[in-house]
């Protein structure tokens, strides 16, 4: 068995995974002529994955790949394997979710608005504005680990939590109630903020459209941080422009990267973060951590974590 590392680690989170292979060979290959070399006598693939891969990688048993969502990778022949797929899924939550409250905090507590008109006379017309989080209700677009690293937070700030999920989660202590996809308009309803956690699967493309803008509250915001394309980009803009709802924050965007002229950009309800939520200095570490033990557990015959199903897509 040998194992390709395809993407750049430090010496020290080598050691990690050479300790963790033991007698397995580990192979760190971030060029891709190299990779499709390496890849040839493979079983398991840490980092990146692609068709060109999957093509010579006649070997390969698993792939544990970087980021939650896996969107982008699921193609045909994959899919219809039977190589193990796991992810970050699940590790990603506290800077994602520390993402959201900061957009949500920028709308609600005059932030956005001071950076964008650098002036002393907006003080009483921004006070007037603002907003506190205690006793507002949240609405949660997937309760998984993201998700879940929200409901904290939001908890600490004093929030009612409403969830929905497509699938049969448990519901956390600090969230009031989760219901399936069927209540999505309920839930939204309800929600003076709606904070999007979910992946990007056929069922969630284009979820919030213009008929969920118009279940929202008019004093609601809308904050994503998972993948722009959950939200339909006329039906935003719309929404924006017509009052349906008072404001977004987004760290994704419907069309990335956002060209220039978008409308978006020049909207004073709306704060852009170019998709840097995702960041940590301490993200790396964490995803080699989690490749070990899944390595150990591989080489055990033993369950993995963070495993993707890759008929859903998540």
């Amino acid at each position: 068995m040998k194992v390709l590392v395809d993407v750049p680690v430090t010496d020290a989170q080598l050691q990690k995974i050479k300790s963790a292979a033991r007698d397995v060979e580990v192979v760190v290959a971030t060029e891709r002529e190299e990779m499709y070399r390496q890849v040839r006598d493979a079983s398991v693939i840490f980092g990146r994955f692609n068709p060109e891969l999957f093509e010579r990688g006649i070997q390969i048993r698993w792939v544990q790949t970087l980021g939650a969502g896996v969107d982008g990778g699921l193609f045909p022949d994959f899919v219809a394997s039977d190589i193990v797929l796991t992810s970050e899924k699940g590790h990603v939550g506290p800077h994602l979710a520390e993402q959201a409250f900061a957009l949500l905090l920028a709308i609600t507590r005059g932030v956005a608005r001071s950076v964008r008109e650098r002036t002393w006379d907006n003080k009483w017309s921004i006070r007037q504005e603002c907003w506190e989080l205690t006793d507002r209700t949240l609405g949660i677009v997937g309760l998984g680990g993201t998700g879940q690293a929200v409901a904290q937070r939001a908890s600490a700030f004093g929030m009612r939590i409403l969830a929905v999920d497509p699938e049969p989660v448990a519901r956390p202590p600090d969230v009031e109630a989760v219901w399936r996809m069927d209540g999505f308009h309920r839930m939204l309803n309800q929600s003076d903020a709606v904070i999007v956690c979910a992946p990007l699967t056929p069922d969630t493309r284009g979820l919030f459209d213009l008929e969920a803008f118009r279940q929202m509250k008019r004093t609601a915001i809308l904050i994503n941080v998972t993948r722009g394309a959950i939200v339909d980009e006329a039906s935003i803009v719309q929404a924006l422009r017509d009052g349906l709802i008072a404001g977004a924050g987004l760290d994704v965007t419907p069309i990335e990267p956002l060209p220039p002229d978008h409308p978006l950009w020049t909207m004073e309800n709306v704060v852009i973060t170019p998709h840097v939520a995702g960041a940590s200095p301490l993200r790396m570490d964490r995803a080699v951590d989690l490749f070990c033990r899944n390595l150990v557990a591989f080489r055990a015959g033993k369950s993995l974590e963070s495993v993707i199903d890759k008929a859903k897509g998540y």
